[in-house]
C-alpha cells in the first residue's frame, strides 16, 4: 500500500479534492510509479509498479531574481525536463540571498519543483541544489551570453545569471558561452529557453537540434 507524507496527503485531498474511487498515478519519484486507487484513508494499488529511464541530466544553474519571477523560472524548467535546479549566487544579484531569507527561498523553490513534478507527471524529482557562486563552477557548465556561440548539442548545465548581467570579469574568459537567440530575454525567459535547448540538445526530448527524431 502507497504511503504518503502529510504534504502529498494534503494535496491529494484538500487541493486536488480526489474522491473516493478515483485513479491516480502514484510516484517514488525514482522513476518508479504504479495507478492507485483513492479510498477514504489510504490508497490501493491498481497495477504493476513500472519503471521509467531516467533521461540524460541537464542542469540549470539560475541566479535568484526579484519577486516571483524566480518560481515561475523554476516551474518552467521541471516541465522541460531539468533534473537539477542550482540557485547560482552572481555579483549583481538584486535580491537579498541571505540567512533566513536564502533558506525560505530554497524551500519554496523546492516546493515548487515537486509541485512542477505531480503536475506535469514526471516520475523522476527535480532536485534543487545548495546555492554555489560563479566561481564554484564546475568546467563543464556553460553561460548564457548574448553573444555566445548558438551549438547547444550535448550540452548539460548552463549557467543564467542575474537581472543585470555578468559583473566584469565574473566569467573567466576560457569558459563556454552559449546564445539564447538574436533579441535580448529577461532572466526568467532565459532561464526556460535555455532548459528547452539543453533538453533537445541532450536528446532528452527524443529529438535533435534538425528536428529528426532520434534513431
Amino acid at each position: 500500500m502507497p504511503l504518503l507524507s502529510k504534504v502529498d496527503e494534503h494535496h491529494l485531498r484538500t487541493v486536488l479534492r480526489a474522491r473516493a474511487g478515483e485513479e491516480v498515478v502514484v510516484t517514488d519519484g525514482h522513476g518508479s510509479w504504479s495507478l492507485c486507487e483513492v479510498h477514504d484513508r489510504e490508497l490501493v494499488r491498481m497495477s504493476e509498479v513500472h519503471r521509467d529511464p531516467a533521461a540524460p541530466e541537464t542542469v540549470l544553474y539560475l541566479a535568484p531574481l526579484k519577486g516571483d519571477r524566480s518560481e515561475w523560472a523554476v516551474a518552467k524548467a521541471t516541465e522541460l525536463g531539468v533534473s537539477r535546479i542550482v540557485p547560482l549566487v552572481s555579483a549583481r544579484l538584486a535580491v537579498k540571498f541571505k540567512g533566513d531569507v536564502r533558506d525560505k527561498i530554497l524551500l519554496r523553490w523546492r516546493r515548487i519543483a515537486d509541485e512542477s513534478c505531480g503536475q506535469c507527471r514526471r516520475t523522476h524529482a527535480v532536485i534543487v541544489e545548495h546555492p554555489v557562486s560563479v566561481g564554484e563552477l564546475g568546467p563543464d557548465v556553460a553561460v548564457a551570453d548574448f553573444d555566445g556561440e548558438s551549438d547547444w548539442t550535448g550540452i548539460r548545465a548552463v549557467a543564467i545569471g542575474p537581472e543585470g548581467g555578468w559583473a566584469p570579469d565574473e566569467v573567466l574568459p576560457s569558459r563556454r558561452r552559449l546564445s539564447l537567440g538574436p533579441t535580448v530575454l529577461r532572466a526568467e525567459t532565459a532561464g526556460v529557453v535555455a532548459a528547452s535547448l539543453m533538453a533537445f540538445g541532450s536528446g532528452g526530448w527524443g529529438f535533435n537540434l534538425t528536428g529528426e527524431r532520434d534513431g
